[in-house]
Protein backbone atom coordinates (compact mmCIF):
# COMPACT_ATOMS: atom_id res chain seq x y z
CA UNK A 1 0.00 0.00 0.00
CA UNK A 2 1.64 3.30 -1.29
CA UNK A 3 0.33 6.81 -0.19
CA UNK A 4 -0.68 8.95 -2.97
CA UNK A 5 -1.33 12.72 -3.20
CA UNK A 6 -4.72 13.87 -1.36
CA UNK A 7 -4.26 11.23 1.26
CA UNK A 8 -5.28 8.66 -1.13
CA UNK A 9 -3.72 4.95 -1.28
CA UNK A 10 -3.05 2.97 -3.74
CA UNK A 11 -4.27 -0.51 -3.26
CA UNK A 12 -2.91 -3.57 -4.30
CA UNK A 13 -5.49 -6.14 -5.42
CA UNK A 14 -4.78 -8.38 -2.40
CA UNK A 15 -6.17 -4.99 0.01
CA UNK A 16 -9.58 -4.79 0.93
CA UNK A 17 -10.41 -1.38 -0.86
CA UNK A 18 -12.88 -0.78 1.17
CA UNK A 19 -11.09 -1.11 4.59
CA UNK A 20 -10.06 3.13 4.24
CA UNK A 21 -11.81 5.95 5.05
CA UNK A 22 -11.83 9.70 6.38
CA UNK A 23 -13.45 12.75 7.06
CA UNK A 24 -12.73 16.53 6.83
CA UNK A 25 -13.49 20.08 8.12
CA UNK A 26 -12.36 23.55 7.09
CA UNK A 27 -9.69 24.28 9.25
CA UNK A 28 -6.41 21.77 10.14
CA UNK A 29 -3.19 21.61 8.78
CA UNK A 30 -1.50 19.45 6.02
CA UNK A 31 -0.95 16.12 8.14
CA UNK A 32 -4.68 15.99 8.41
CA UNK A 33 -5.46 18.03 5.23
CA UNK A 34 -4.00 15.09 3.12
CA UNK A 35 -7.02 12.69 5.23
CA UNK A 36 -9.07 16.41 4.57
CA UNK A 37 -8.78 16.53 1.15
CA UNK A 38 -9.98 12.89 0.38
CA UNK A 39 -13.43 14.39 1.48
CA UNK A 40 -16.33 13.20 2.73
CA UNK A 41 -16.11 10.30 0.49
CA UNK A 42 -13.61 8.36 -1.42
CA UNK A 43 -13.88 6.95 -4.91
CA UNK A 44 -15.25 3.76 -3.39
CA UNK A 45 -18.67 3.09 -2.72
CA UNK A 46 -19.30 4.83 1.11
CA UNK A 47 -21.37 2.13 1.54
CA UNK A 48 -18.98 -0.36 1.25
CA UNK A 49 -16.15 1.46 3.70
CA UNK A 50 -14.87 0.54 6.64
CA UNK A 51 -12.36 1.86 9.00
CA UNK A 52 -11.85 -2.05 10.40
CA UNK A 53 -11.37 -5.01 8.91
CA UNK A 54 -14.46 -7.49 10.04
CA UNK A 55 -12.19 -10.27 10.92
CA UNK A 56 -10.52 -7.91 13.68
CA UNK A 57 -13.49 -6.68 15.42
CA UNK A 58 -12.14 -7.77 18.41
CA UNK A 59 -11.97 -6.50 21.93
CA UNK A 60 -9.56 -3.56 20.79
CA UNK A 61 -10.61 -2.56 17.38
CA UNK A 62 -9.17 0.94 17.44
CA UNK A 63 -5.81 -0.53 18.15
CA UNK A 64 -5.85 -2.78 15.39
CA UNK A 65 -2.78 -2.51 13.22
CA UNK A 66 -4.69 -2.23 9.65
CA UNK A 67 -3.17 1.11 8.99
CA UNK A 68 -0.38 2.26 10.80
CA UNK A 69 -0.60 6.09 11.68
CA UNK A 70 2.17 8.54 10.73
CA UNK A 71 1.83 11.63 12.82
CA UNK A 72 3.49 12.37 15.87
CA UNK A 73 1.16 13.07 19.18
CA UNK A 74 2.56 16.76 18.75
CA UNK A 75 1.79 16.93 15.43
CA UNK A 76 -1.90 15.68 16.10
CA UNK A 77 -2.05 17.96 18.63
CA UNK A 78 -1.67 21.23 16.44
CA UNK A 79 -3.52 19.53 14.15
CA UNK A 80 -6.53 19.32 16.21
CA UNK A 81 -5.95 22.35 17.51
CA UNK A 82 -6.15 24.29 13.94
CA UNK A 83 -9.45 21.95 13.68
CA UNK A 84 -10.73 24.10 16.62
CA UNK A 85 -9.52 27.90 15.73
CA UNK A 86 -11.29 29.58 12.93
CA UNK A 87 -13.04 32.86 12.34
CA UNK A 88 -15.23 32.27 15.75
CA UNK A 89 -12.80 34.16 17.28
CA UNK A 90 -13.24 37.73 15.95
CA UNK A 91 -16.53 37.25 17.48
CA UNK A 92 -15.83 36.20 21.13
CA UNK A 93 -15.23 39.42 22.63
CA UNK A 94 -18.71 40.53 20.95
CA UNK A 95 -19.87 37.59 23.36
CA UNK A 96 -18.43 38.42 26.28
CA UNK A 97 -19.51 42.30 25.82
CA UNK A 98 -23.25 40.87 25.76
CA UNK A 99 -22.30 38.78 28.73
CA UNK A 100 -20.07 39.90 30.85
CA UNK A 101 -16.71 38.35 32.07
CA UNK A 102 -18.02 36.04 34.97
CA UNK A 103 -20.73 34.47 33.18
CA UNK A 104 -18.79 34.48 29.77
CA UNK A 105 -16.11 32.29 31.67
CA UNK A 106 -18.77 29.45 33.16
CA UNK A 107 -20.08 29.17 29.07
CA UNK A 108 -16.94 28.76 27.83
CA UNK A 109 -15.82 26.25 30.20
CA UNK A 110 -19.25 24.28 30.02
CA UNK A 111 -19.28 24.89 25.97
CA UNK A 112 -15.50 23.43 25.81
CA UNK A 113 -16.03 20.20 28.74
CA UNK A 114 -18.99 19.21 26.50
CA UNK A 115 -17.06 19.81 22.87
CA UNK A 116 -14.34 17.28 24.49
CA UNK A 117 -16.99 14.82 26.16
CA UNK A 118 -18.90 14.68 22.67
CA UNK A 119 -15.08 13.88 21.40
CA UNK A 120 -15.04 11.14 23.97
CA UNK A 121 -18.42 9.59 22.49
CA UNK A 122 -17.46 10.18 19.20
CA UNK A 123 -14.04 7.91 19.59
CA UNK A 124 -15.63 5.19 21.33
CA UNK A 125 -18.69 4.88 18.54
CA UNK A 126 -16.11 5.29 15.88
CA UNK A 127 -14.34 1.95 17.72
CA UNK A 128 -17.51 -0.36 18.18
CA UNK A 129 -19.39 0.72 15.17
CA UNK A 130 -16.32 0.00 12.89
CA UNK A 131 -15.77 3.14 11.13
CA UNK A 132 -13.88 6.22 10.94
CA UNK A 133 -16.10 8.28 8.41
CA UNK A 134 -18.91 10.65 10.18
CA UNK A 135 -21.44 9.98 7.76
CA UNK A 136 -20.47 6.36 7.62
CA UNK A 137 -21.22 6.12 11.12
CA UNK A 138 -24.44 7.90 10.92
CA UNK A 139 -25.74 5.31 7.68
CA UNK A 140 -24.85 2.01 10.22
CA UNK A 141 -27.10 3.83 13.23
CA UNK A 142 -30.09 5.66 11.16
CA UNK A 143 -29.62 4.44 7.51
CA UNK A 144 -30.08 7.18 5.15
CA UNK A 145 -31.55 9.49 7.62
CA UNK A 146 -28.55 9.27 9.95
CA UNK A 147 -26.42 9.95 7.02
CA UNK A 148 -28.11 12.64 5.59
CA UNK A 149 -28.06 14.17 9.31
CA UNK A 150 -24.46 14.24 9.54
CA UNK A 151 -23.73 15.08 6.04
CA UNK A 152 -26.29 18.05 6.27
CA UNK A 153 -24.51 19.22 9.38
CA UNK A 154 -20.97 18.90 8.09
CA UNK A 155 -21.88 20.73 4.55
CA UNK A 156 -24.03 23.68 6.79
CA UNK A 157 -20.91 23.84 8.97
CA UNK A 158 -18.34 24.38 6.18
CA UNK A 159 -21.23 26.89 4.47
CA UNK A 160 -21.03 28.78 7.52
CA UNK A 161 -17.51 28.53 7.61
CA UNK A 162 -16.87 29.73 4.15
CA UNK A 163 -19.47 32.82 4.81
CA UNK A 164 -17.39 33.90 7.80
CA UNK A 165 -13.85 34.09 6.06
CA UNK A 166 -15.79 36.08 3.57
CA UNK A 167 -17.10 38.65 5.19
CA UNK A 168 -13.81 38.94 6.93
CA UNK A 169 -12.86 39.89 3.61
CA UNK A 170 -16.44 41.76 3.05
CA UNK A 171 -15.27 43.92 6.15
CA UNK A 172 -11.15 44.12 6.00
CA UNK A 173 -10.57 44.55 2.34
CA UNK A 174 -12.23 47.71 1.60
CA UNK A 175 -10.29 49.26 5.01
CA UNK A 176 -6.46 47.81 3.71
CA UNK A 177 -7.03 49.49 0.23
CA UNK A 178 -8.22 52.56 2.19
CA UNK A 179 -4.94 52.28 4.08
CA UNK A 180 -3.06 51.54 1.25
CA UNK A 181 -4.22 54.29 -1.23
CA UNK A 182 -4.42 56.66 1.65
CA UNK A 183 -8.20 57.66 0.64
CA UNK A 184 -10.05 59.99 2.89
CA UNK A 185 -13.28 60.59 0.69
CA UNK A 186 -14.63 57.02 -0.16
CA UNK A 187 -18.05 58.22 -0.90
CA UNK A 188 -18.88 56.84 -4.68
CA UNK A 189 -15.94 54.25 -4.86
CA UNK A 190 -16.93 51.24 -5.87
CA UNK A 191 -13.25 49.19 -5.22
CA UNK A 192 -14.12 49.96 -1.20
CA UNK A 193 -17.51 49.16 -1.74
CA UNK A 194 -17.47 45.87 0.46
CA UNK A 195 -20.12 43.60 -1.18
CA UNK A 196 -18.17 44.56 -5.07
CA UNK A 197 -15.04 43.56 -2.96
CA UNK A 198 -15.82 39.87 -2.12
CA UNK A 199 -17.47 39.05 -5.53
CA UNK A 200 -13.89 40.06 -7.13
CA UNK A 201 -12.00 38.20 -4.62
CA UNK A 202 -14.59 35.15 -5.10
CA UNK A 203 -14.62 34.81 -8.65
CA UNK A 204 -10.85 36.01 -9.81
CA UNK A 205 -8.82 34.16 -6.78
CA UNK A 206 -10.93 31.84 -4.96
CA UNK A 207 -13.20 30.13 -7.58
CA UNK A 208 -9.98 29.16 -9.98
CA UNK A 209 -8.39 27.24 -6.85
CA UNK A 210 -11.18 25.83 -6.28
CA UNK A 211 -11.98 24.94 -9.46
CA UNK A 212 -8.80 22.76 -9.31
CA UNK A 213 -9.08 18.76 -8.76
CA UNK A 214 -6.43 18.96 -6.75
CA UNK A 215 -5.95 20.85 -3.97
CA UNK A 216 -3.25 19.41 -1.88
CA UNK A 217 -0.99 22.35 -1.87
CA UNK A 218 -3.17 24.10 -0.07
CA UNK A 219 -2.74 21.88 2.51
CA UNK A 220 -0.45 24.28 4.85
CA UNK A 221 -3.31 27.15 4.89
CA UNK A 222 -4.74 26.13 7.76
CA UNK A 223 -1.77 26.12 9.74
CA UNK A 224 -1.04 29.99 8.16
CA UNK A 225 -4.40 30.73 9.18
CA UNK A 226 -3.59 29.25 12.82
CA UNK A 227 -0.62 31.25 12.80
CA UNK A 228 -2.95 34.37 11.98
CA UNK A 229 -4.83 33.66 14.95
CA UNK A 230 -1.86 33.80 17.50
CA UNK A 231 -0.68 36.88 15.56
CA UNK A 232 -3.86 38.65 15.93
CA UNK A 233 -4.59 37.57 19.94
CA UNK A 234 -1.02 39.16 20.41
CA UNK A 235 -2.03 42.35 18.93
CA UNK A 236 -5.06 42.67 20.84
CA UNK A 237 -3.34 42.53 24.16
CA UNK A 238 -0.97 44.76 22.91
CA UNK A 239 -3.87 47.39 21.63
CA UNK A 240 -5.27 46.78 25.24
CA UNK A 241 -2.73 48.57 26.60
CA UNK A 242 -2.02 51.25 24.28
CA UNK A 243 -5.67 52.35 23.55
CA UNK A 244 -7.47 54.60 26.65
CA UNK A 245 -10.60 54.60 28.18
CA UNK A 246 -13.00 55.68 27.78
CA UNK A 247 -13.21 55.37 23.74
CA UNK A 248 -16.20 57.85 23.90
CA UNK A 249 -14.03 60.75 24.47
CA UNK A 250 -11.87 59.49 21.41
CA UNK A 251 -14.81 59.29 19.30
CA UNK A 252 -16.40 62.90 19.96
CA UNK A 253 -12.79 64.63 19.91
CA UNK A 254 -11.90 62.42 16.67
CA UNK A 255 -8.57 63.15 17.66
CA UNK A 256 -6.26 60.11 16.49
CA UNK A 257 -3.57 59.77 14.01
CA UNK A 258 -2.52 56.42 12.34
CA UNK A 259 -4.32 54.53 15.23
CA UNK A 260 -2.33 56.76 18.10
CA UNK A 261 -4.43 59.51 20.21
CA UNK A 262 -3.22 62.93 20.18
CA UNK A 263 -2.82 65.01 22.76
CA UNK A 264 -5.58 66.78 22.28
CA UNK A 265 -7.99 63.71 22.53
CA UNK A 266 -5.59 62.31 25.78
CA UNK A 267 -7.03 65.94 27.22
CA UNK A 268 -10.78 65.29 26.39
CA UNK A 269 -10.29 61.97 28.38
CA UNK A 270 -8.35 62.86 30.68
CA UNK A 271 -11.14 65.89 31.61
CA UNK A 272 -13.71 62.72 31.56
CA UNK A 273 -11.95 60.59 33.84
CA UNK A 274 -11.16 57.01 33.30
CA UNK A 275 -13.99 55.72 36.27
CA UNK A 276 -16.56 56.05 34.04
CA UNK A 277 -19.14 53.53 34.21
CA UNK A 278 -17.96 52.50 30.61
CA UNK A 279 -15.00 51.89 31.53
CA UNK A 280 -16.01 49.41 34.07
CA UNK A 281 -15.85 45.35 33.32
CA UNK A 282 -19.65 44.33 34.40
CA UNK A 283 -19.25 40.41 35.13
CA UNK A 284 -23.13 39.68 34.24
CA UNK A 285 -24.47 41.30 31.76
CA UNK A 286 -28.44 40.32 30.08
CA UNK A 287 -29.50 41.81 27.20
CA UNK A 288 -31.28 40.97 23.70
CA UNK A 289 -27.74 40.03 22.22
CA UNK A 290 -27.07 37.98 25.17
CA UNK A 291 -28.78 34.49 22.92
CA UNK A 292 -25.99 34.82 20.52
CA UNK A 293 -23.15 34.07 23.19
CA UNK A 294 -23.45 30.14 23.36
CA UNK A 295 -24.13 30.03 19.66
CA UNK A 296 -21.01 31.75 18.89
CA UNK A 297 -18.64 29.50 20.94
CA UNK A 298 -20.18 26.50 20.06
CA UNK A 299 -19.62 27.48 16.06
CA UNK A 300 -15.54 28.07 17.55
CA UNK A 301 -15.42 24.65 19.29
CA UNK A 302 -16.55 22.70 15.98
CA UNK A 303 -14.28 20.04 15.19
CA UNK A 304 -15.54 16.60 15.46
CA UNK A 305 -15.05 15.81 11.64
CA UNK A 306 -11.61 16.23 12.15
CA UNK A 307 -11.34 13.96 15.00
CA UNK A 308 -11.90 10.94 13.13
CA UNK A 309 -8.96 11.46 10.08
CA UNK A 310 -6.64 12.98 13.33
CA UNK A 311 -7.29 9.53 14.79
CA UNK A 312 -6.84 7.54 12.05
CA UNK A 313 -3.14 9.48 11.52
CA UNK A 314 -1.89 9.35 14.50
CA UNK A 315 1.26 7.39 15.70
CA UNK A 316 0.58 4.40 18.12
CA UNK A 317 -2.84 4.92 17.88
CA UNK A 318 -5.23 4.19 21.02
CA UNK A 319 -8.77 6.10 21.99
CA UNK A 320 -6.56 7.19 25.28
CA UNK A 321 -3.98 8.26 23.56
CA UNK A 322 -6.14 10.41 21.26
CA UNK A 323 -8.11 11.71 24.03
CA UNK A 324 -5.11 12.92 25.66
CA UNK A 325 -4.63 14.97 22.07
CA UNK A 326 -7.51 16.16 22.44
CA UNK A 327 -7.44 16.91 26.49
CA UNK A 328 -4.30 19.19 25.60
CA UNK A 329 -5.74 20.96 22.44
CA UNK A 330 -9.31 22.16 23.80
CA UNK A 331 -7.16 23.53 27.10
CA UNK A 332 -4.68 25.68 24.21
CA UNK A 333 -7.60 26.96 22.68
CA UNK A 334 -9.77 27.89 25.75
CA UNK A 335 -7.02 30.28 26.73
CA UNK A 336 -6.67 31.42 23.90
CA UNK A 337 -10.23 32.32 23.22
CA UNK A 338 -10.01 33.42 27.02
CA UNK A 339 -7.31 35.93 26.51
CA UNK A 340 -8.71 37.33 23.22
CA UNK A 341 -12.34 37.68 24.72
CA UNK A 342 -10.91 39.40 27.71
CA UNK A 343 -8.63 41.76 26.29
CA UNK A 344 -10.76 42.84 23.16
CA UNK A 345 -13.51 43.32 25.53
CA UNK A 346 -11.47 45.05 28.23
CA UNK A 347 -10.51 47.64 25.49
CA UNK A 348 -13.44 48.45 24.13
CA UNK A 349 -16.17 47.09 26.65
CA UNK A 350 -19.96 48.13 25.26
CA UNK A 351 -18.58 49.25 21.78
CA UNK A 352 -17.59 46.06 20.39
CA UNK A 353 -18.80 44.98 17.28
CA UNK A 354 -19.55 41.49 15.94
CA UNK A 355 -16.08 41.19 14.54
CA UNK A 356 -13.38 42.26 16.44
CA UNK A 357 -11.14 42.94 13.66
CA UNK A 358 -13.59 45.66 11.93
CA UNK A 359 -13.73 47.58 15.96
CA UNK A 360 -10.50 48.80 15.51
CA UNK A 361 -10.57 50.72 12.73
CA UNK A 362 -14.26 52.23 13.52
CA UNK A 363 -12.78 53.53 16.89
CA UNK A 364 -9.28 54.06 16.70
CA UNK A 365 -8.08 53.83 12.80
CA UNK A 366 -5.38 51.87 11.18
CA UNK A 367 -1.69 51.66 12.29
CA UNK A 368 0.72 49.70 10.39
CA UNK A 369 0.30 46.80 13.09
CA UNK A 370 -3.23 46.73 12.44
CA UNK A 371 -2.94 46.43 8.55
CA UNK A 372 -0.15 43.81 8.87
CA UNK A 373 -2.83 41.85 10.82
CA UNK A 374 -5.38 42.42 8.59
CA UNK A 375 -3.46 41.36 5.93
CA UNK A 376 -2.13 37.94 7.11
CA UNK A 377 -5.83 37.47 7.68
CA UNK A 378 -7.19 38.17 4.52
CA UNK A 379 -4.45 35.75 2.50
CA UNK A 380 -5.18 33.18 5.06
CA UNK A 381 -9.33 33.06 4.54
CA UNK A 382 -9.07 33.73 0.78
CA UNK A 383 -6.27 30.53 0.63
CA UNK A 384 -8.35 28.50 3.13
CA UNK A 385 -11.84 28.54 1.29
CA UNK A 386 -11.47 26.48 -1.13
CA UNK A 387 -10.15 23.85 0.85
CA UNK A 388 -13.93 24.37 2.37
CA UNK A 389 -15.35 24.33 -0.94
CA UNK A 390 -13.78 20.35 -1.68
CA UNK A 391 -15.76 18.29 1.08
CA UNK A 392 -19.04 20.23 0.16
CA UNK A 393 -18.63 19.59 -3.64
CA UNK A 394 -17.64 16.06 -2.70
CA UNK A 395 -20.44 15.27 -0.56
CA UNK A 396 -23.12 17.19 -3.39
CA UNK A 397 -21.61 15.46 -6.16
CA UNK A 398 -22.01 11.55 -3.95
CA UNK A 399 -25.72 12.50 -2.90
CA UNK A 400 -26.68 13.55 -6.53
CA UNK A 401 -24.85 11.12 -8.87
CA UNK A 402 -22.44 9.34 -7.12
CA UNK A 403 -21.49 6.44 -9.98
CA UNK A 404 -21.05 9.08 -12.54
CA UNK A 405 -17.53 9.10 -13.97
CA UNK A 406 -15.85 12.71 -13.38
CA UNK A 407 -17.20 15.22 -15.27
CA UNK A 408 -15.55 18.68 -15.55
CA UNK A 409 -18.73 20.35 -16.70
CA UNK A 410 -20.77 19.22 -13.46
CA UNK A 411 -17.58 19.63 -11.45
CA UNK A 412 -17.68 23.40 -12.26
CA UNK A 413 -21.49 24.48 -11.85
CA UNK A 414 -21.87 22.46 -8.59
CA UNK A 415 -18.36 24.49 -7.33
CA UNK A 416 -19.79 27.61 -9.38
CA UNK A 417 -23.31 27.19 -7.09
CA UNK A 418 -21.68 26.91 -4.14
CA UNK A 419 -19.24 30.07 -4.35
CA UNK A 420 -22.16 31.97 -5.89
CA UNK A 421 -24.83 30.79 -2.90
CA UNK A 422 -22.27 31.83 -0.28
CA UNK A 423 -21.30 34.84 -1.68
CA UNK A 424 -25.25 35.93 -1.86
CA UNK A 425 -25.61 35.23 1.87
CA UNK A 426 -22.41 37.11 2.70
CA UNK A 427 -23.97 40.05 1.10
CA UNK A 428 -27.54 40.18 2.03
CA UNK A 429 -26.66 38.97 5.98
CA UNK A 430 -26.72 41.95 7.77
CA UNK A 431 -23.37 40.75 9.70
CA UNK A 432 -20.93 38.38 10.39
CA UNK A 433 -22.84 37.89 14.14
CA UNK A 434 -25.90 36.22 12.28
CA UNK A 435 -23.83 33.65 10.54
CA UNK A 436 -21.75 32.73 14.01
CA UNK A 437 -25.71 32.48 15.65
CA UNK A 438 -27.54 30.56 13.09
CA UNK A 439 -24.96 28.28 12.28
CA UNK A 440 -23.79 27.52 16.12
CA UNK A 441 -27.27 27.29 16.94
CA UNK A 442 -27.99 24.31 14.26
CA UNK A 443 -24.89 22.84 12.68
CA UNK A 444 -22.82 23.04 15.68
CA UNK A 445 -25.07 22.13 18.01
CA UNK A 446 -25.86 18.88 15.63
CA UNK A 447 -22.14 18.19 15.67
CA UNK A 448 -21.02 18.80 19.17
CA UNK A 449 -24.35 17.80 21.35
CA UNK A 450 -26.50 15.66 19.21
CA UNK A 451 -25.08 13.28 16.63
CA UNK A 452 -22.03 12.10 18.88
CA UNK A 453 -24.46 11.13 22.11
CA UNK A 454 -27.04 9.43 19.15
CA UNK A 455 -24.88 7.38 17.32
CA UNK A 456 -23.00 6.06 20.91
CA UNK A 457 -26.65 5.34 22.50
CA UNK A 458 -27.33 3.50 19.09
CA UNK A 459 -23.89 1.67 17.85
CA UNK A 460 -22.17 1.11 21.41
CA UNK A 461 -23.75 -2.76 22.33
CA UNK A 462 -22.34 -3.38 24.81
CA UNK A 463 -23.61 -1.03 27.51
CA UNK A 464 -26.70 -1.12 28.43
CA UNK A 465 -29.61 1.82 28.00
CA UNK A 466 -29.70 1.60 32.03
CA UNK A 467 -25.95 2.09 32.05
CA UNK A 468 -24.21 5.87 33.46
CA UNK A 469 -22.69 5.58 30.11
CA UNK A 470 -25.72 5.57 28.28
CA UNK A 471 -27.72 7.51 30.51
CA UNK A 472 -24.61 10.50 30.50
CA UNK A 473 -25.40 10.35 27.13
CA UNK A 474 -28.95 10.57 26.64
CA UNK A 475 -29.05 13.64 28.85
CA UNK A 476 -26.11 15.27 26.52
CA UNK A 477 -28.50 14.67 23.62
CA UNK A 478 -31.94 16.09 25.06
CA UNK A 479 -29.24 19.38 26.36
CA UNK A 480 -28.02 19.33 23.38
CA UNK A 481 -32.02 19.81 21.28
CA UNK A 482 -32.95 22.02 24.36
CA UNK A 483 -29.40 24.35 23.19
CA UNK A 484 -30.35 23.91 19.41
CA UNK A 485 -33.94 24.81 19.81
CA UNK A 486 -33.41 27.37 22.19
CA UNK A 487 -31.51 29.28 21.09
CA UNK A 488 -32.44 29.27 17.55
CA UNK A 489 -35.78 30.23 19.43
CA UNK A 490 -34.39 33.10 20.80
CA UNK A 491 -32.16 34.00 17.31
CA UNK A 492 -35.29 34.23 15.59
CA UNK A 493 -37.40 36.46 18.09
CA UNK A 494 -34.79 38.95 18.24
CA UNK A 495 -34.85 39.21 14.35
CA UNK A 496 -38.64 39.47 14.05
CA UNK A 497 -38.85 42.35 17.51
CA UNK A 498 -35.44 43.97 16.68
CA UNK A 499 -34.80 44.13 13.26
CA UNK A 500 -32.87 47.25 13.54
CA UNK A 501 -30.31 45.39 15.63
CA UNK A 502 -29.49 43.19 12.23
CA UNK A 503 -26.77 45.84 11.97
CA UNK A 504 -24.73 44.47 14.81
CA UNK A 505 -22.73 47.51 17.03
Amino acid sequence: MKKTEMGRFNISPDEDSSSYSSNSDFNYSYPTKQAALKSHYADVDPENQNFLLESNLGKKKYETDFHPGTTSFGMSVFNLSNAIVGSGILGLSYAMANTGIALFIILLTFVSIFSLYSVHLLLKTANEGGSLLYEQLGHKAYGLAGKLAASGSITMQNIGAMSSYLFIVKYELPLVIKALMNIEDTNGLWYLNGDYLVLLVSFVLILPLSLLRNLGYLGYTSGLSLLCMIFFLIVVIFKKFQIPCPVEAALIANETVNGTFTQAAMAVLASNGTTDDACRPRYFIFNSQTVYAVPILTFSFVCHPAVLPIYEELKSRSRRRMMNVSKISFFAMFLMYLLAALFGYLTFYGHVESELLHTYSEIVGTDILLLVVRLAVLVAVTLTVPVVIFPIRSSVTHLLCPTKEFSWLRHSIITVTILAFTNLLVIFVPTIRDIFGFIGASAAAMLIFILPSAFYIKLVKKEPMRSVQKIGALCFLLSGIVVMIGSMGLIVLDWVHDPSAAGGH
